[in-house]
């Protein structure tokens, strides 16, 4: 585990399961929030900061300012959290509606960052690809059911029914859309909130790609506030049929905590699985 040289008042902060944090004042007097672990995989940190950048360029959403970035942490600028207000859920669906209009080179690695993304130790690719079905069951859903499988947290039935599944994919995945420009673990807990209730976005694993994997991830372990749908509806209302792809959007992040925490979630992915297999 290594901190930024000269780093001050250190105090240890929460920081998810799979990266240490602290809050410090680093050499030149800056507070920071500074992310590290003892086993970190080369050019993550980079790749999030340059997401964190990508996520910001189009002026709407708050993201933090990246201070440093080292092979072993990374240095953003410190946001004293507070609780979203329901006006800081409006404006977040609304950033994240404009966010995604802005839109992506292609389905795949934004320009000039690293052809993977990840989430810890796991690391997926960004390949680009020409549409969304194909990207999705090339890049995300064959790939992680595959990992899923050889650490014993998905079953064989399980792996069969997304090998199926990705078959008729461009079947399920709805009218075509471009490639949004998409935070890429947009769970509640990437969510946060400052000291005057407004929203910010953290921890991205950024690549362009269907603008549901978001909305669809947000609603996975319980969004901040309803009003974010509401308000993202408002400025770029989502295609018909959305709603039956939420889960089918949702496989792809349920996969991913297959393989990184094992448990009900590769059961879980199995259901979902099944359930467009047969559709």
């Amino acid at each position: 585990m290594t901190l930024p040289p000269g780093a001050e008042d250190v105090r240890r902060v929460g920081g998810g399961d799979i990266n240490e944090a602290f809050r410090l004042r680093l050499g030149d007097g800056r507070v920071a929030f500074v992310k590290t672990r003892r086993e970190t995989v080369p050019g993550e940190y980079a790749a999030e900061a340059s997401g964190l950048l990508w996520l910001a360029e189009p002026g709407l959403l708050r993201t933090p300012a990246v201070l440093e970035v080292h092979e072993e942490y990374l240095a953003l600028e410190w946001i004293e959290p507070g609780r979203l207000t329901e006006q800081g859920a409006e404006e977040l669906g609304r950033a994240l509606a404009g966010t995604h209009l802005a839109g992506a080179a292609a389905f795949g690695a934004p320009p000039g960052t690293p052809v993977e993304t990840g989430f810890g130790s796991l690391r997926l690719g960004n390949e680009p690809a020409s549409d969304w079905p194909a990207f999705y069951g090339s890049e995300r859903l064959r790939p992680l059911a595959g990992k899923a499988l050889e650490r014993g947290a998905l079953s064989a039935r399980g792996a069969d029914a997304v090998e199926r599944l990705c078959d008729g994919l461009s079947e399920l995945t709805g009218p075509p859309e471009p490639p949004a420009r998409l935070h890429g673990d947009l769970w509640s807990g990437n969510v946060m909130a400052d000291a005057q209730g407004r929203p910010w976005l953290i921890d991205p694993s950024c690549y362009g790609g269907h603008r549901e994997m978001d909305l669809a991830m947000l609603r996975l372990f319980g969004a901040p506030s309803e009003r974010i749908f509401d308000a993202y509806e408002e400025v770029h209302p989502l295609s018909e049929g959305w709603e039956e792809r939420v889960e089918l959007c949702q496989l792809a992040p349920l996969l991913v905590h297959a393989v990184l925490f094992g448990g009900s979630y590769g059961p879980a992915a199995e259901r979902v699985a099944a359930r467009y297999a047969a559709s």
